[in-house]
């Protein structure tokens, strides 16, 4: 199994930045894409940004030229650095990885698609 933790959250004013970050544990065998996605209240939850394990990104449209993903293999961390930020970029921010890992008998399973619990990030003057 596979475990994703955000952190990073918050509440900040308009035009302001935070950094959230998602940290993959457990018995990984390999991360593959990893994403952030967002839900705010009432509406469905949506893609913000994606990398790939080499490092190729994309952007909701909202969000380019503010938002920037990176990762690090090694750690097994992905990163959102959000600048010039919105009231509307209000939302609990998802982590998302897909990955193989091994199961209780050590076996290699997936590949599998990993949630974590989200973590608010609140933009308000």
């Amino acid at each position: 199994q596979v475990q994703l933790v955000e952190s990073g959250g918050g509440l900040v004013q308009p035009g302001g930045s935070l950094r959230l970050s998602c940290a993959a544990s457990g018995s990984i065998l390999r991360i593959n894409a990893m994403g952030w996605y967002r839900q705010a209240p009432g509406k469905e939850r949506e893609l913000v940004s994606v990398i790939t394990r080499g490092g190729s990104a994309d952007y909701a449209d909202s969000v380019k030229g503010r938002f920037t993903i990176s990762r690090d293999n090694a750690k097994n961390t992905m990163y959102l650095q959000m600048n010039s930020l919105k009231p509307e970029d209000t939302a609990v921010y998802y982590c998302n990885a897909e990955g193989l890992s091994r199961d209780s008998r050590g076996y290699p399973s997936g590949p599998n698609d990993y949630w974590g619990q989200g973590t608010q990030v609140t933009v308000s003057s």
